[in-house]
């Protein structure tokens, strides 16, 4: 549940603390004094999009906390999945944007992507505001609705599974019937590339090798001379030592003289590794030497190669292991070409089998949408009959067509307001108010089968007034007692209901709006519902009315 809510530079809202009760939260306040800025607050550390035009003016960046506490086992499996410590059930989720539109989450101090805060907070909290209505509105979103009441998502889950199986399939033999059609065209066609490819039996970075070959033989007179002349130096000549024979006289110079004068011990010895490594040197160099004879046949057959690689590379590189990926795939497609007919019949089998399952699991998710129907009418019309709509009549209008992603059914709900009418689509003669008391009907019976223990409601008394505003207070009240319910309200009828009554009031300090939140004690209270009965003219009769109806619903 939501414990408690901190908003700094929210637009009008400069700093509020707010603390909610775990029962029924109602919220009041003037036109206009920040009402919908708090639900957006709430929207916002729940992790939905938000505007920069939110920030408070002046201010670098705006942040909303929100702390939870005892949190649903299906949220603390989230968290641990996603490796998010927590302690005793609660949880601090933090939300800051910045004035130049960029935005931070973290939960437990914990940076976190908004995509994972937004998962995380359809865990924790249902928020129903003004556009929930236009779901009732739009018949497409009906049998999401009853799917989450019945709690199909385990049937419908493994339907689609089988569903986009099947998809994949079909669009599988789709893709084999047109290749089908140019087939023999592209048979010549690969094995042509094949055969061009394999003629030539090229091997992995052979350009790159020829290249270097090629590279040694033009400069090899070059190279020839600087070994020769380097090995000259270390081995000497017929007429001049060389240096390793200098240095071996170096060595044996000073190592006569190393039983008098032991420093010359280790002179001696580095002396002879040099002669050594020396000698090394100029071995190698002569076997360097060898390597660059010069071998002018070798050196036309290694251009001659390197411009059939040239070719080829221009053709089907551009480099040489493009070419080479090039001949794996023509082989690839040649094989699956070759074999087309085959798969393809063997695929269609699949297909009938598939296709047989699919529809089993589409009826079988249709029966039980037709028994949760039933159970759906039952339930929401004694809802709407208590939200003042004695002679409601409800109907799930429920037709099967072709397979798609939810099934065979077509969910649509029909309803009738008064005796002696046809029910008729929701969207063709519901009012403002109806479709308030449906919603607020629809969410409480959905609820029951959820582990989520925080319901928001934003203008849910859109168009009732009078004994509808009363049931639906009543109603929110009892929803209370299961559930944390936090209401936005201009109606009395539901703030007398409240277990927490907060208020919402704009001022304007030093030149600039400011909005506070606080809490009201029975005094205030009394005051905002006389206000919210009779406006700003309050005297001792709406003082007393107002008395009245909060001792007979005071907690």
């Amino acid at each position: 549940m939501l414990k408690e809510l901190y908003i700094e530079n929210l637009a009008v809202i400069e700093k509020a603390s707010i603390e909610f009760c775990d029962r029924l939260n109602v919220f009041t306040g003037e036109t206009g004094a920040g009402k919908s800025i708090l639900i957006g607050g709430i929207n916002a550390v729940l992790g939905q999009r938000v505007s920069k035009d939110i920030v408070r003016s002046g201010a670098g960046k705006a942040v909303v906390s929100a702390a939870f506490y005892n949190i649903s086992k299906e949220a603390a499996e989230f968290l641990s999945e996603n490796g998010i410590s927590y302690e005793d059930d609660e949880l601090m989720i933090t939300r800051e944007i910045r004035s130049d539109g960029g935005s931070t989450a973290r939960i437990n101090q914990r940076p976190v992507n908004i995509s994972l805060l937004r998962e995380l907070g359809q865990m924790l909290v249902n928020v129903h505001g003004q556009h929930d209505n236009q779901i009732l509105m739009t018949s497409e979103r009906h049998i999401d609705i009853l799917d989450d009441y019945s709690g199909a998502g385990e049937l419908l889950s493994d339907y689609r599974k089988s569903f986009h199986e099947l998809q994949a399939l079909a669009r599988k033999i789709n893709n084999l019937k047109k290749q089908a059609n140019n087939k023999a065209f592209r048979i010549n066609e690969l094995q042509d590339i094949i055969a061009e490819i394999d003629s030539l039996d090229i091997k992995p970075g052979e350009d790159e090798e020829i290249d270097r070959e090629l590279e040694l033989s033009k400069n090899a007179v070059i190279l020839s001379e600087a070994i020769y002349k380097a090995h000259t130096i270390l081995k000497g000549s017929d007429d001049i030592d060389g240096s390793v024979v200098m240095v071996s006289d170096a060595r044996d110079a000073v190592t006569q003289y190393t039983d008098i004068f032991s420093e010359l011990a280790p002179i001696s010895e580095r002396l002879s590794s040099a002669v050594i490594e020396l000698d090394d040197i100029a071995l190698e160099l002569s076997a360097l030497s060898d390597k660059l004879d010069f071998d002018p046949k070798r050196y036309d057959r290694l251009n001659e190669r390197y411009a059939e690689l040239r070719k080829i590379k221009k053709k089907s590189g551009p480099e040489l292991d493009d070419v080479l990926r090039l001949l794996d795939e023509s082989k690839s497609e040649l094989d699956d070409l070759l074999s087309t007919d085959q798969d393809l019949s063997e695929l269609e089998e699949q297909m009938k089998e598939l296709l047989s399952q699919v529809s089993i699991k589409a009826k079988e998710l249709s029966q039980f949408r037709k028994k949760a129907a039933e159970r759906f009418v039952s339930q929401v019309t004694k809802e709407l009959e208590f939200l003042n709509m004695p002679n409601v009549k409800l109907v799930v209008s429920q037709t099967s067509g072709k397979l798609t992603v939810n099934g065979l059914d077509t969910i649509e709900f029909l309803i009738s307001a008064n005796l002696g009418e046809e029910p008729k689509p929701i969207a063709k003669i519901a009012s403002g108010g109806e479709l308030s008391r449906i919603m607020l009907a629809l969410k409480n019976v959905t609820a029951q089968n959820d582990s989520i223990d925080t319901l928001i409601f934003d203008e849910i008394d859109t168009g009732v007034s009078g004994r509808a505003a009363q049931k639906i207070g009543l109603k929110l009240r009892e929803i209370g007692q299961i559930r944390q319910v936090i209401c936005v309200t201009h109606l009395s009828q539901i703030a007398i209901m409240a277990n927490e009554h907060l208020l919402i009031e704009k001022n304007d300090v030093n030149g600039r709006t400011v909005t506070s939140v606080k809490p009201l004690d029975i005094e205030g209270r009394k005051l905002e519902i006389a206000r919210i009965m009779g406006g700003d003219n309050i005297d001792e009769l709406m003082l007393e009315n107002a008395e009245n109806l909060l001792n007979t619903y005071r907690s």
